[in-house]
């Protein structure tokens, strides 16, 4: 029987993505926080000279660890997972420093031209141990991401969230939106070092989850006509038991242009009642630290802190 290596470089087979997939529903029922965002877990089937995909095995071949490492932004963000039972075990530093190298290669093998960009790390729920993880070889937090949440009952009854005067709300029309809410994603979230990024390829990858549902998903419109100035995109994921349901304001944006207006409020309202009436219990959204803008329309909508995700850095003095 051919064992596969310790640490293996490149593309991943359907097995070997099946194997990660297992690898952080496991690591998530232990830890209580999946360790694997929505975006590596969509790409894990991607080939591109901007993407690395890094996979630990023991000494029987099974997968205890995985790291991705995306090239694509202006920084490369890395993701890892380490099976509990394997840790402590030094799994961690190798992809670890497999990352920090990656992270010196350009975005497109060959470019002329090209240096390579700042690593930063994902800790998801920003759990103790991944805390230590990262002192211990040098990280700094450089960027926080807060999960938010509150309760649906009492939420505004259905029919009551209305759009601010001079603009409507329609649904979106899966096929025929897809580029107006490309260009308008990109305009929103233009200094957004994930969301603005994504393409239409990467919208109709998320039109293709079992979660996606067109009816939560809500597009601003002037009132005389023309092109869509704000979105309200809805999540909600399918198998959750009842009287546990949460919703999650996947997205809200709003075009700079029309900002002012009150459209980033009254969307959240939208998304509310939405998720309400589809049955949800709670409502949840993730927003950097540092939008003051967008926390005090969440924290005016009833939202709380109810963990955190945190993007470590490694210190200038630990740079190379």
């Amino acid at each position: 029987m051919r064992i596969a290596p310790p640490l293996q470089i490149g593309p991943l087979d359907p097995d070997a993505q099946d194997a990660v997939r297992r690898l952080a529903a496991e690591t998530a029922d232990h830890d209580g926080v999946a360790p694997l965002s929505e975006q590596p877990l969509l790409h894990l089937g991607t080939d591109a000279d901007w993407l690395t995909h890094v996979v630990a095995h023991d000494k029987h071949g099974g997968t205890i660890g995985y790291a991705q490492v995306d090239r694509g932004g202006d920084v490369a963000g890395a993701e890892l997972v380490v099976h509990p039972d394997h840790r402590r075990r030094h799994t961690g530093s190798m992809l670890l420093r497999t990352a920090e190298r990656d992270a010196r290669l350009p975005a497109v093998s060959g470019a002329p031209g090209q240096r390579g960009k700042p690593l930063r790390v994902w800790a998801h729920g920003d759990l103790p141990p991944a805390r230590a993880f990262a002192a211990a070889r040098g990280y700094d937090v450089a960027r926080e991401l807060l999960f938010l949440a509150r309760p649906l009952a009492g939420a505004a009854p259905s029919g009551t969230a209305q759009a601010p005067d001079g603009f409507t709300v329609r649904g979106f029309r899966p096929g025929e939106d897809d580029d107006a809410w490309v260009a308008l994603n990109a305009r929103a979230f233009a200094d957004h070092p994930e969301q603005g990024r994504l393409t239409a390829d990467d919208l109709r990858a998320r039109a293709a989850e079992p979660w996606f549902d067109a009816a939560g998903f809500f597009l601003v419109e002037p009132a005389g006509g023309g092109a869509p100035v704000a979105y309200l995109w809805t999540k909600v994921e399918p198998g959750q038991p009842d009287g546990a349901r949460d919703g999650e304001v996947y997205a809200v944006g709003v075009d700079p242009a029309a900002q002012g207006h009150g459209l980033g409020r009254a969307l959240t309202a939208v998304a509310l009642e939405h998720l309400a009436a589809v049955g949800c219990d709670r409502a949840v959204l993730y927003v950097d630290g540092d939008n003051t803008a967008a926390r005090a329309t969440y924290d005016r909508a009833g939202f709380t802190t109810a963990a955190r995700d945190v993007q470590y850095a490694p210190a200038p003095a630990t740079m190379s």
